[in-house]
């Protein structure tokens, strides 16, 4: 949901429309922009998944502060995770004394409820970023707070970086959809993992592995959708386990690891062939990008599941015509 573009506001009402913005979303308490009232822009997108809050900011340079003493109340018990969007340069970011610069890719952590923070970027920047009360985390606030320096030791930093990606190019979709709250779950359980990856005990380390299994396998899946190799076999001997066991975990989490895969390849896919701001590829080439070996076995499952070719759907997408799934196009 679109919270404020400074674009359509008038130079000097911007910044004031700004701190109202990033204060009320994200309990911001101050702003210190590098551009002057007439050319600054700032862009700020909200999304809510069950528990979890994703924020989309964008724009000119600045400096975000927030602090802990500052913090509303219903804010106050809040962890965030943050990171520069791809593309758009490298964030700044601060926690607790604790300095650091993002590039894309890489997380920054602020336990709300111990820590001030701040957060930015010079010339024009883009941060993903969400919250989520400490509770549905379920660690200890040290252990969080343990955490903020460690990040960037954790093997599940790009991991969590790719999930977020992936959130955001789907939120529009499905944040008031009956995925909302799944997604949310898979959210916080990468972040725990994240988190006790770095600062848990042994003991810790392993029940929370144990715990959070299926969401950092199909976050693995997620992130490696395209490549054509990716089979059950990889999958279970990257995360140490027979691949007896890897049906198993998915069995008992409700899913088929192979149609999962198939059909998150196919909205990837359908998604492709929809957009009309980028260069068509042909219809091999599309199947090739998502990992199917070739164009028929390609065409037969995209029919399957959305009862129409993948010609047909990219020729009725790009008119603008939309249909239910199961009418005749």
């Amino acid at each position: 949901m679109l919270v404020l573009d400074t674009d359509a506001l008038p130079s000097t009402d911007r910044l004031a429309a700004l701190h109202a913005a990033v204060a009320q979303e994200g309990g911001i308490s101050s702003v210190e922009e590098a551009e002057a009232a007439d050319s600054m822009w700032k862009r700020l997108e909200v999304w809510t998944f069950g528990p979890v809050t994703l924020f989309d900011t964008q724009g000119t340079g600045v400096r975000f502060l927030r602090s802990f003493r500052k913090t509303r109340r219903e804010l106050a018990n809040n962890v965030s995770i943050m990171m520069q969007h791809e593309g758009h340069g490298t964030g700044a970011f601060g926690c607790d004394g604790y300095q650091r610069h993002l590039p894309p890719g890489t997380i920054g952590l602020v336990p709300h409820m111990v820590a001030s923070h701040e957060y930015g970027w010079e010339g024009r920047g883009r941060s993903l970023a969400f919250s989520v009360d400490i509770a549905h985390v379920a660690l200890p606030v040290d252990m969080v707070r343990a955490a903020v320096p460690l990040l960037q030791h954790s093997p599940l930093e790009p991991l969590l970086a790719q999930h977020i990606r992936g959130l955001h190019q789907v939120a529009d979709r499905i944040s008031a959809g009956p995925e909302a709250e799944a997604l949310a779950e898979a959210t916080v359980q990468l972040t725990r993992a994240l988190i006790v990856s770095v600062a848990g005990g042994g003991s810790t380390r392993r029940a929370v592995a144990h715990e959070t299994l299926l969401s950092r396998v199909l976050a693995y899946v997620q992130a490696h959708l395209t490549e054509p190799d990716l089979a059950p076999q990889r999958v279970a001997r990257v995360h140490g386990i027979s691949v007896r066991s890897l049906y198993r975990l998915c069995e008992d989490g409700g899913l088929s690891l192979e149609q999962w895969i198939i059909r998150r390849r196919l909205e990837g896919a359908r998604g492709e062939l929809a957009a009309t701001d980028q260069t068509p590829r042909t219809i091999e080439a599309v199947a090739r990008a998502w990992g199917f070996a070739n164009s028929a076995h390609f065409t037969r499952r995209f029919r399957q599941m959305y009862d129409i070719t993948p010609s047909q759907w990219r020729t009725l997408s790009r008119r603008g015509v939309t249909f239910t799934y199961g009418e005749e196009p």
